[in-house]
């Protein structure tokens, strides 16, 4: 908590701070580094957001920076940084030290932005001073190469580091970069580097991040060779979640053996990459894994093993035919966008809670299966080309008489069959116990009549004592 002393003397010792920007001070590094430009802009603070975003600043309206003293977020939009590379570093005095930790930032956002790598190198270790706990970095350009050396030992409260859409040098051979960062990166937990056309994830930078339980590689240039080195022994050891969408992946079971060794995985994307199964083979999937995104791949059937505590699973827009598959510990189940001719059967998931079967070539939902689905939280099963017979458009009015269809419903939901009924919302086809099921009429009807036949015959024998004669003795 900042005193009520420091609260009043705030604004007054952000302004001295920011007239000693053009003294050659380190904090002049510190916001110049964010973003000053020479054309004019200016800052713009959204209260309600607690969101402040600074627009090409310079010399003559970093002043409006003041206003972003109340953010928790903070965005420097444009720039090019080359002309401070010269500028003399200087240790912080007390009062600036004092003012940066006060300040309630925790995230700073960096975008459009050429970042010469020599400068952020010398400005990285004043975040220490600080409350920020994510920074960002997105369509950035860093050039050059720069001297970590001063950020050895050096602790940073930075937890979370995003960069999309950036252009730097490549990774190879930066291994001693990385360990002189290695006191700050060793507790880093999130780690996001997206659309950056990363090739290769190098096997000694990925024991550096120690604690990591995030990583997003998303949109980048992966392959299946160099997969399999980024994760090797002693790599990423913590880590729990991992998307590798839209990578150049191609083998199914060369990924299951690079992951292996990364025993604390839960969550795995490896979604829009295609995908190619060798079906001579088999691969073990981590056991700790419970999340598992194989949407988009490609796959025409589920390939077995999976982890037998798996939760969630996504094989959406693939070319499934079929779903034969048991996991008892399964709670959501995506299977839309596929040519599924029938839903799998519910009684081998028995946890599910969430089944998604839109857009498949599903005809009909078997009246054993709509009991079984009346048990689920969310079903969706819109844009089949449905059978409007009795019981297949029974079975979709009963699941959303009991509220589980949600999204989609009526309107997404259209007969295909019989040739009367094409083109009509399934809601609409008439489906009462009559129309559908005379034998559940007939019969009762039937048994009522015999019924009271047999009691009319009991009463006119009653009443008749003569009728009624004992057999005779021979």
């Amino acid at each position: 908590m900042v005193s009520s002393a420091v609260t009043r003397v705030l604004p007054f010792t952000i302004a001295l701070l920011i007239s000693r920007l053009f003294t050659m001070n380190v904090a002049a590094f510190l916001l110049l580094g964010l973003g000053l430009l020479e054309a004019e802009g200016r800052c713009f603070f959204n209260r309600t957001q607690e969101h402040c975003v600074c627009y090409n600043l310079s010399q003559e309206s970093v002043s409006s920076i003041i206003q972003c003293l109340p953010a928790s977020v903070v965005e420097f939009l444009g720039g090019e940084l080359e002309r401070y590379i010269a500028f003399p570093i200087s240790n912080l005095d007390p009062s600036a030290i004092e003012m940066l930790g006060s300040l309630v930032i925790r995230k700073i956002i960096f975008g459009d932005l050429l970042v010469p790598e020599i400068l952020l190198a010398r400005v990285l270790r004043f975040f220490s001073y600080t409350q920020v706990q994510e920074l960002v970095f997105e369509r950035c350009i860093f050039e050059g190469r720069g001297n970590w050396d001063e950020m050895a030992r050096q602790d940073l409260p930075i937890l979370s580091l995003h960069f999309h859409n950036v252009t730097s040098a490549p990774l190879t051979g930066r291994e001693q970069d990385f360990s002189s960062l290695s006191s700050w990166l060793e507790t880093l937990q999130e780690l996001a580097v997206t659309g950056s056309h990363v090739t290769n994830l190098p096997c000694g930078i990925g024991r550096v991040f120690r604690a990591l339980r995030s990583l997003d590689m998303a949109q980048n240039s992966v392959g299946d060779e160099s997969l399999m080195l980024a994760f090797c022994k002693g790599a990423f050891p913590q880590l729990q979640i991992l998307s590798l969408q839209r990578n150049n992946l191609t083998s199914y079971h060369s990924v299951c053996e690079s992951v292996q060794l990364l025993r604390e995985l839960q969550h795995l994307d490896l979604s829009q990459n295609k995908l190619m199964a060798d079906l001579s083979s088999s691969c073990q999937w981590p056991a700790s894994l419970r999340i598992f995104n194989l949407s988009d791949t490609g796959l025409d059937k589920v390939l077995t093993p999976l982890p037998p505590s798996l939760e969630v699973l996504d094989m959406g827009c693939n070319h499934l035919h079929a779903v034969d598959i048991s996991l008892s510990s399964l709670k959501k189940l995506f299977l839309s966008q596929n040519m599924l001719q029938a839903s799998p059967s519910i009684r081998n998931y028995p946890m599910l809670e969430t089944l998604h079967l839109d857009n498949n070539l599903i005809t009909e939902l078997p009246w054993d299966e709509v009991k079984l689905m009346g048990h689920l939280w969310d079903v969706a099963a819109a844009g089949n080309p449905y059978n409007c017979s009795c019981s297949g458009a029974g079975g979709l009015q009963a699941l959303a008489g009991m509220g589980h269809l949600g999204q989609g419903w009526p309107q997404d939901y259209m007969c295909h069959s019989p040739p009367h009924y094409q083109g009509r919302l399934v809601k609409d086809v008439p489906v009462s116990v009559l129309q559908c099921n005379s034998a559940a009429v007939i019969a009762p009807v039937c048994i009522a009549l015999t019924l009271l036949g047999v009691a009319g015959a009991i009463c006119l024998v009653r009443s008749r004592p003569g009728l009624a004669r004992p057999c005779r003795r021979v």
